[in-house]
């Protein structure tokens, strides 16, 4: 069965512990020198490390890049099966 795709692809490229791109982010939730907190696609993103800094962030193209030294990348949340907002979702 194929896995039908709604919205941006996501992707998340990191080279050498040091630089990063991650796509399909919709929102940046919190963010300082030991964490980005990146709401995705694919759920909620977060990386942790240190000296971290976002170097560009274009929400309207849905790319982050960073910089820092990554130490983990962590998924919470599910997947965002439905689109929309919380009233409409209700209230259909």
């Amino acid at each position: 069965m194929e896995e039908k795709k709604n919205g941006r692809p996501h992707s998340i490229t990191w080279n050498d512990r040091k630089a990063g791109n991650v796509t399909g982010v919709t929102d940046v939730l919190s963010f300082d020198e030991n964490s980005v907190v990146l709401q995705t696609e694919q759920g909620t993103l977060t990386v942790k490390g240190r000296d971290l800094h976002i170097g560009r962030l274009m929400l309207d193209q849905g790319e982050v890049e960073m910089e820092g030294c990554m130490d983990s990348l962590t998924y919470s949340g599910a997947s965002p099966a439905k689109k929309g907002s919380l009233a409409r979702r209700l209230f259909r």
